[in-house]
């Protein structure tokens, strides 16, 4: 079974991927012209969030659909050079 590790690994490939790019999807995204690759980003995501919504309306695919957003969400804060750990800081300050 998978754990939240996986969450950290799935950012460092991202970071990998914009840092040191290799011919891959992440990689040639964020590797446009910044306006482009953030634009192209953006629409995915909220591709992705129709996708939620979607499935759980119809109780099909919801599992498979929100990494799909999550994943599309983490991208464009990698993009945006923001750290993992930020991410877990805000979730902490809300569990407060």
């Amino acid at each position: 079974m998978a754990d939240d590790k996986i969450i950290r690994e799935v950012y460092e490939v991202l970071e990998s991927r914009r840092d040191n790019p290799i011919d891959s999807y992440t990689s040639n995204i964020m590797q446009d012209s910044d306006k482009k690759a953030e634009d192209k980003i953006l629409e995915k995501i909220a591709e992705e969030a129709g996708e939620v919504l979607l499935a759980a309306k119809n109780d099909e695919n919801l599992v498979y659909e929100s990494v799909d957003l999550i994943f599309h969400t983490l991208l464009i804060l990698v993009y945006k050079g923001i750290e993992i750990e930020e991410i877990f800081d805000e979730f902490a300050k809300r569990r407060k």
